[in-house]
């Protein structure tokens, strides 16, 4: 089973060759640490510390895991902590944001035998933690034959996602089965795991880590500088448009233009836009080029010109979450287009009011207690002409009425607070992979660990009412 694996990824990946020669070409996406992807990974010498592994994707997971890092070595100091990416975002912020903490940041390895086997014997892991749903069957079948400990944090399996390993069949059963534990965001991802094979016994619904989120002293620094340097907070509205994809922009913009253009008092707002993958920063900037528009972007030089533009283009990695501050609205992107939407919770943290797309499937349980806290704003399935009519009528009514402006913004906050504790949490059901010899079963939760709501942290908003 696993030869047939290997040769169809084998094909897969020849096949998709002139894809990825192109995309290496246009914006080295794909020959940035391909040494390490083959396994070329330098030993790692902790001095004998054991060795946490752990894996985010992109740039969400490696935001994600900063508490929970953060968490386990203040709990583990005599451990040593790794962490691996797969794309080059990932890579460049992990960097940043795991710099003190990790003893190596490197490239996850392709998923062939002696790849993982290469890059497993020069990290020499005692525990691989997963972020979100990366289940790669020969990683984890070298991990169990070698007797390391998997497991997967803030685990999601979303319906989508379900439907597509179901038609894997006895792959899938015995790729989930070489995980020690999972630990889910929601009951809903739990049943969706137990169905695909793995145990119920090794399954244990944490919550979303992502609820925890926090606003480092360099995120504040970040937010000073921008704001200086775009002239943000000087009366004038920000809207901030965040992880977009195409055709989001062009929707962005055009009702942009309709909002200007039927505002009939000043300050007349601004908007900022972050484009999601890097590769289309060059798009984007020619789009903003060819809107009339007056716009200035992060990666140019600094000019006093920047205060005075009507769009911004955040062409940076990992910078987005520092503005939400200064915003008065938020449009999270990957929600009109139907990629699935992204992260709403950096926003409400910031207490700002957010907008969404009708296409949230990667979120869908995160949006649905926003909805039904009456927390955001989602927008309806409409084409795009329609959908800029919706989105230039929402901007102007949220920026016309600042009482439900505030209260959509407050209520946010809320749904964040009252469902933090994930971390705490993932770090109690943990503790059996670093303790050899005792067994998950035999774990049970706190009072503090197991309760679903958790005292907040610190904020200058009114305390949160929790169901």
């Amino acid at each position: 089973m696993y030869f047939l694996y290997s040769l169809l990824l084998t094909l897969g990946l020849c096949a998709l060759l002139p894809f990825f020669l192109l995309a290496a070409l246009r914006h080295g996406k794909y020959l940035a640490g391909l040494g390490e992807r083959l396994g070329g990974v330098a030993p790692l010498n902790t001095g004998g510390c054991p060795v946490i592994w752990l894996h985010c994707v992109s740039v969400g997971e490696a935001q994600a895991a900063r508490p929970l890092a953060q968490a386990l070595l203040s709990r583990y100091p005599s451990h040593a902590l790794v962490v691996s990416t797969t794309t080059l975002t990932g890579q460049q912020l992990a960097r940043e944001v795991f710099r003190d903490s990790a003893a190596a940041i490197f490239y996850f390895p392709l998923d062939w035998k002696w790849t993982v086997r290469r890059t497993l014997r020069s990290i020499r892991p005692a525990l691989v933690l997963i972020m979100e749903t990366e289940l790669w069957p020969r990683f984890l079948r070298e991990c169990h034959a070698l007797d390391i400990p998997v497991a997967l944090v803030n685990g999601r399996v979303s319906e989508r996602s379900f439907r597509g390993y179901r038609r894997l069949g006895p792959l899938i059963r015995r790729t989930v089965n070489d995980l020690s534990l999972a630990l889910t965001q929601t009951e809903g991802d739990a049943a969706r795991l137990r169905a695909l094979g793995l145990p119920a016994e090794r399954i244990q619904v944490s919550g979303n880590v992502k609820f925890d989120v926090e606003f480092a002293a360099g995120d504040q620094a970040l937010t000073v500088d921008l704001s200086e340097r775009f002239g943000l907070g000087d009366g004038r509205s920000l809207i901030v448009a965040a992880s977009t994809h195409a055709p989001e922009e062009a929707v962005c913009l055009a009702a942009f233009t309709r909002l200007r253009s039927e505002s009939s008092s000043a300050p007349l707002p601004r908007l900022l836009i972050a484009p999601r993958h890097p590769e289309r920063f060059a798009e984007v900037a020619q789009l903003l080029e060819e809107s009339g528009l007056r716009w200035s972007r992060r990666s140019a030089e600094a000019l006093e010109s920047d205060r005075q533009g009507e769009v911004i283009l955040l062409d940076s990695i990992g910078e987005v979450r520092a503005v939400y501050s200064l915003a008065e609205l938020v449009f999270v992107g990957g929600s009109i287009a139907r990629t699935g939407g992204h992260n709403v919770l950096e926003p409400a943290a910031a207490g700002k009011c957010v907008i969404t797309g009708a296409h949230t499937f990667n979120f869908a349980a995160v949006v649905h207690d926003f909805l039904e806290q009456r927390a955001m704003i989602q927008l309806p399935d409409e084409a795009d002409a329609l959908i800029t009519v919706t989105l230039a009528r929402t901007f102007r009514e949220l920026l016309d009425d600042g009482d439900k402006r505030r209260q959509l913004g407050q209520r946010a906050w809320a749904v964040l607070s009252c469902n933090r504790g994930a971390t705490t949490r993932s770090v109690e059901m943990l503790a059996p992979l670093f303790q050899p010899g005792l067994p998950i079963k035999n774990w049970q939760p706190t009072a503090e660990t197991s309760a679903t709501h958790v005292k907040p942290q610190t904020s200058n908003l009114p305390p949160p009412s929790c169901p």
